[in-house]
């Protein structure tokens, strides 16, 4: 999804509240058209946790634009107390492995209302293919008649969700054959994607076609990987996973 460079706006930092103001009204959602105020877009670089929303986000959470700087501090204490240790871990990943994600959670605006949202978003690469962030959209799931959306929502996730099996998948398999970890096997994905110029899943799912077709395992590595399945490894006081 591409910006141009006003679809995105950061207000003044000097605006920021130290916590979320009780009870105050949220008219900003009110002046958009219903439909457009549902879904906004944002930008998040790595480097310094920079945050960049719309409009439409910024309404959301309940701010008039350019009132407030998105910051990681403020879009936590927006999330609902339930939901901030999955955000945590999101922003966790983001900064550890530059990984996009999709999220469904709730927010909380700045009159105490709460909004269950759906969030996903793909990486931003820089001009030699390294990701320097991610950037993607919020949907709005509060009112009834999103139904028909939710369920659409759903399906990108568990595509976005089916994708990243994909590339963990192709990641083991280099794992296993060249004896490396993950973060270099991931490299080996990334490298055939910008030499191949297509997307990292297509080349994590090529190389998973032709792997399954093509490469064949001796019965003698099987019997032995059936004997390291078939290990005993019960502990009593570790129960087996339902």
């Amino acid at each position: 999804m591409q910006h141009g460079d006003d679809d995105l706006r950061c207000g003044d930092a000097d605006h920021e509240r130290d916590g979320l103001p009780a009870g105050r009204p949220n008219t900003t959602s009110d002046r958009m058209p219903s439909g457009i105020r549902r879904i906004g877009a944002f930008r998040f670089f790595y480097d310094g946790e920079k945050w960049e929303w719309s409009d439409e986000v910024a309404a959301l959470h309940g701010y008039a634009p350019g009132e407030v700087e998105p910051t990681t501090e403020l879009m936590r204490r927006h999330k609902h107390p339930d939901d901030r240790a999955h955000f945590d871990a999101v922003l966790a990943e983001m900064l550890t492995n530059h990984a996009p994600f999709s999220s469904r959670h709730r927010i909380i605006d700045t009159s105490g209302r709460v909004h269950p949202v759906a969030v996903i978003a793909h990486s931003i690469a820089d001009a030699a293919g390294e990701a320097i962030g991610t950037e993607g959209f919020y949907l709005d799931l509060t009112d009834a008649e999103m139904a028909v959306v939710q369920r659409r929502v759903d399906d990108q996730v568990r595509a976005f969700r089916d994708s990243s099996g994909v590339i963990e998948q192709a990641k083991g398999m280099l794992m296993l054959v060249y004896g490396v970890n993950a973060d270099r096997a991931f490299d080996v994905l990334r490298w055939r994607s910008q030499q191949e110029n297509v997307k990292i899943r297509d080349v994590a799912a090529a190389l998973l076609d032709e792997i399954q077709a093509g490469l064949v395992m001796e019965d003698h590595h099987r019997r032995r990987l059936d004997e390291i399945v078939l290990r005993p490894r019960r502990n009593a006081g570790n129960p087996p996973d339902a």
